[in-house]
């Protein structure tokens, strides 16, 4: 084990949770917020249990900061209720925030401050006395791997290195839950994972309750142990990241060719073992026309089918090819992929991934 392992299993949260013996750190029903004649939030409902990582993934717009400022105090609901750390966030609203960490979409740190200072300060916000934040201090730098530059001006730190220490200031008080906007933005792929990493660190060795809102659909897929999709202020789905993709389907199928493919995608959809059978897009289509043999591309205009199946597609793959071959579809290019959650989020949104990052 190493030493920022070691500092982690000392970081002990478990006495913050005797309050909340059997129930969620965070709880909402039935949540709404209107701007003005805009619809924000709708009949938001979720419970997440403590020592949960859980992700809110959606565009940007769809809603995620403001359901966030709700719960962490910073907005009310026009309608609904919410509990976190087992406290109303509209009525015991300071209760609440003694017990929550925040990560916002920027470093909350003073540039001009050192690192340490800035951790001091946040230790002196919470009154804590003077031996116990240093001692934090020193335990959170080394969980977060920024001991060495402490005594450094935020200034000169890196943008990972700045995240890393907003998100032990986060932590100075130990909270129940730690609220995370948008934690890695700005970032390059290495720091990405490397706070990911960190993230997952400390949950598992704390206990630590995280809940995060991501437009990032590989942020949701590493970090969380489930997902809730939002979109046009509304969860549409939501479970594990697994749950999720076995609920669109495991494994989908591609095919390419030219022909009369009415009769085709009808006959598809009639199979038990087809879950949907739908004709791609006009630019799927052109891509796909790269794959055909000259003499079926010449046969007539070009069909790309995505065909999501209810079994392993080994099993799948010959019928349908004969099922093509009936209907007078010639098949040129066959492509197998298994879902992802990039899929699960454009089949519950209805809308593909056109520019969305995964």
């Amino acid at each position: 084990m190493d030493a920022a392992q070691i500092a982690v299993r000392s970081f002990d949260y478990g006495h913050c949770y005797l309050m909340n013996q059997g129930g969620f750190m965070i709880a909402t029903a039935h949540l709404a917020k209107s701007y003005g004649p805009t619809h924000v939030l709708s009949d938001i409902s979720l419970a997440v249990p403590q020592g949960e990582i859980y992700a809110l993934l959606g565009r940007n717009g769809a809603g995620k900061t403001t359901l966030l400022n709700i719960l962490i105090t910073l907005a009310q609901a026009d309608a609904g209720s919410a509990r976190v750390a087992g406290f109303d966030v509209a009525t015991a609203a300071l209760e609440v925030r003694q017990r929550i960490g925040v990560t916002f979409q920027e470093p909350f740190c003073e540039r001009l401050l050192r690192g340490r200072d800035v951790l001091d300060l946040q230790g002196q916000l919470y009154q804590l006395p003077a031996a116990e934040r240093r001692r934090r201090i020193a335990e959170l730098g080394e969980i977060l791997a920024i001991a060495g530059m402490l005594d450094r001006p935020v200034k000169t730190y890196s943008g990972g290195q700045a995240r890393r220490l907003d998100l032990a200031r986060s932590l100075m008080i130990r909270p129940q839950v730690l609220f995370l906007d948008e934690p890695t933005a700005g970032l390059d792929a290495a720091s990405r994972a490397q706070l990911w990493q960190y993230i997952r660190q400390l949950r598992a060795h704390t206990g630590l309750t995280v809940f995060l809102t991501t437009h990032l659909i590989d942020e949701a897929e590493a970090m969380a142990d489930r997902v809730g999709i939002l979109d046009g202020g509304r969860i549409v789905a939501e479970g594990a990241p697994e749950e999720l993709i076995a609920s669109v389907g495991g494994e989908v199928v591609t095919v390419s060719g030219a022909g009369e493919h009415g009769g085709f995608v009808a006959a598809l959809a009639d199979c038990p073992w087809v879950r949907s059978a739908d004709v791609g897009s006009a630019a799927g289509e052109r891509r796909m026309r790269a794959h055909l043999p000259t003499h079926a591309a010449a046969q007539g205009a070009t069909a790309a089918i995505t065909i999501r199946l209810a079994q392993p597609a080994g099993q799948a793959l010959k019928p349908i090819i004969e099922l093509g071959e009936r209907h007078g579809f010639l098949i040129g290019d066959i492509q197998l992929y298994r879902t992802q959650l990039a899929d699960v989020f454009a089949a519950y949104t209805g809308r593909e991934d056109d520019g969305y990052q995964p």
